[in-house]
């Protein structure tokens, strides 16, 4: 039986991006999720962050086993603020001539219980600001792994919410979650977005 992800790009490299703030002050945010995801990547890439012309703190390395099964990756976090991750993200595409297929955003999830993931490709940006920046600089057709963090508690505003710190108890469960993501955006890129979508979509 033929994958229905027939990778037609198979030899051109990947380019994750974690979207979050830039600053010590965002770092444990809720909407810095795709940062944690991204550091994680980064170590088990064995790579430490650069900065790149980009506006963008990026790692290049490999995924999977070595030889041609394995995958070429970038894992990038904009330096930019959330709103503005389209021009990083499009100026990395171009820089590593990566398929827009071939791009993936690691980001918060409003409409997904804390901890829970959801793979995609294309669609709307669900009001998310990083999201809709990118989708302005190259169109809606990349990959997207969204990291459920619930809604806001009684009436707190989005806004408020999201530039919060994750709460103590989910903070007991954080590094589990986060870890689960990483493997995902690593089925993503090595075994395709159905196969992923089987083993991590809950």
């Amino acid at each position: 039986m033929t994958d229905v992800d027939v990778d037609t790009d198979a030899d051109s490299p990947w380019l994750v991006v974690g979207l979050g703030n830039p600053g010590q002050e965002y770092a444990g945010n809720r909407h810095n999720i795709g940062f944690l995801v991204a550091d994680l990547l980064a170590d088990r890439m064995r790579g430490r962050f650069k900065a790149h012309k980009a506006r963008a703190q990026v790692v290049e390395g490999r995924v999977g086993p070595p030889g041609p099964a394995g995958r070429r990756v970038v894992v990038a976090k904009p330096m930019s603020f959330m709103n503005l991750s389209g021009g990083p993200t499009a100026a990395l595409r171009d820089f590593y001539k990566v398929p827009v297929g071939h791009v993936v955003a690691v980001h918060d999830e409003l409409d997904i219980d804390f901890g829970a993931l959801r793979l995609k490709k294309g669609g709307g940006d669900n009001g998310h600001n990083g999201l809709k920046s990118i989708t302005k600089a190259m169109g809606p057709d990349y990959h997207r792994v969204r990291f459920g963090i619930g809604r806001p508690p009684g009436r707190m505003p989005v806004a408020d919410f999201v530039l919060k710190d994750f709460s103590s108890a989910e903070r007991k469960e954080l590094d589990y979650f986060v870890d689960r993501a990483a493997d995902a955006v690593e089925a993503l890129v090595l075994e395709g977005l159905t196969r992923a979508q089987s083993t991590y979509n809950t």
